[in-house]
């Protein structure tokens, strides 16, 4: 057997169908795509189906949506596929049940230009992990969707299928981060930037992203970052030994490398705090001090960690990780580096911010430890007791019940 198929089926058992996913688009970006008969070839990554691309056509876009004052509206939601532990799918599976809740019908459609895995996979990799739904999904094969009132895009690629599709529907586009930032300056960047200039209305989660947005003229609202208050509970007051980082190597925004430059700093100084990393398996990775491997973990196991931790790391460059206000609501302190993607989403007072070098970031974990105690964690977790997902998911399904009454 060659040797890259024996590769691929370790990781498919071992990651599952999105840790699969996962890997093979990284072997795309790097410019080679295997053939069937083993051997490699250059190849054009674009994330989506390149006639996608072509037939989006911004001199022919959609047909108008007209306006309407029905009160039970029609929803097609078209989404990457769900993974164990995706909080950005999370969110959308809250919305979707929201939108539910108010008596609106909604139909899922996975799109993916790579993914080889069928419906029973996706829903067996997302095990119980998400919201239950009435919802049904499907894979979008052809671009033909059931007809609706309104279909929203999740993400950039997502974005050319809806814009694409031949209804009058309205358009939405539920934006959790400024995607353009997740490619380096190039095609994908301008691929992902051009979604803006759709014409959909923006809901986006938080406030940093609908700002960002205003140099392509786009409407938008946007939808705080809530808290899971039935999951995410403060319930140690002992004092607290460990520590842990938002490992995720593979996502540039989350300073991988600069988290753990700042870790082993740390570590020299405080050797007795154990470090818990959680986000993916870093084995595979060469790294310089001990530490707790945890991978991917349930809410329930995430609760658990929280509530045993002093401090958590959580690097984000771009929107603001859900991470820090779940880790206040379990009374640890969040060191996070600084900038306005940060804190013009949550400027809680009991959040560490540092400059993103690993000295300094070092130090706010070392602060945070050393002032860290029973009081100081029950204050944290009630700093964030007025935040919930249910304000977040209503103002949502407010904005969009007044815009599908709007002529496009």
């Amino acid at each position: 057997m060659p040797r890259k198929i024996k590769s691929g089926i370790s990781v498919l058992k071992k990651e599952g169908v999105l840790g699969f996913s996962i890997a093979a688009l990284q072997s795309i970006q790097k410019g080679r795509r295997s053939r069937a008969d083993g051997t490699s070839s250059n190849s054009i990554y674009y994330q989506v189906d390149p006639r996608e691309i072509l037939k989006a056509d911004p001199s022919k876009p959609p047909p108008r949506w007209p306006g309407t004052t029905k009160t039970r509206l029609r929803l097609n939601w078209v989404m990457p596929p769900p993974g164990k532990g995706s909080g950005g799918h999370m969110d959308i599976f809250r919305f979707i049940q929201a939108l539910e809740n108010a008596g609106h019908s909604c139909t899922i459609y996975l799109y993916s230009y790579e993914n080889p895995a069928t419906i029973a996979q996706v829903i067996a990799e997302m095990g119980d992990s998400y919201p239950r739904l009435k919802a049904k999904m499907y894979w979008l094969r052809g671009g033909k969707m059931a007809p609706a009132d309104a279909i929203f895009a999740t993400s950039w690629d997502t974005a050319y299928p809806v814009y694409n599709d031949p209804s009058n529907a309205k358009r939405f586009y539920m934006i959790q981060d400024f995607e353009p930032y997740f490619y380096q300056v190039g095609g994908l960047y301008l691929l992902a930037e051009n979604t803006y200039r759709f014409g959909f209305y923006g809901i986006t989660l938080g406030p940093w992203i609908a700002k960002k947005l205003k140099p392509y003229r786009m409407k938008a609202d946007f939808v705080d970052i809530g808290v899971d208050a039935a999951t995410y509970k403060f319930d140690n007051r002992n004092r607290r030994k460990e520590i842990l980082f938002y490992a995720r190597p593979y996502t540039g925004r989350r300073g991988f490398e600069i988290g753990i430059l700042a870790l082993d700093l740390f570590h020299r100084k405080h050797p007795g705090y154990k470090i818990n990393m959680l986000g993916y398996d870093v084995s595979q990775y060469d790294i310089p001090f001990p530490y707790e491997n945890l991978k991917v973990l349930e809410h329930d196991q995430l609760n658990e960690l929280y509530n045993r931790c002093a401090a958590g790391l959580v690097m984000s460059l771009t929107n603001m990780s859900l991470l820090p206000l779940e880790l206040l609501a379990c009374g640890a302190i969040p060191v996070v580096n600084d900038g306005e993607n940060n804190r013009m989403v949550s400027d809680n007072k009991f959040i560490e911010y540092s400059a993103g070098e690993p000295h300094l970031l070092a130090d706010k974990l070392a602060q945070a430890v050393a002032k860290a105690g029973p009081r100081q964690a029950a204050e944290a977790a009630k700093s964030v007791a007025g935040l919930s997902w249910e304000k977040s998911a209503q103002k949502l399904v407010r904005i969009v019940e007044r815009e599908i009454k709007k002529l496009s």
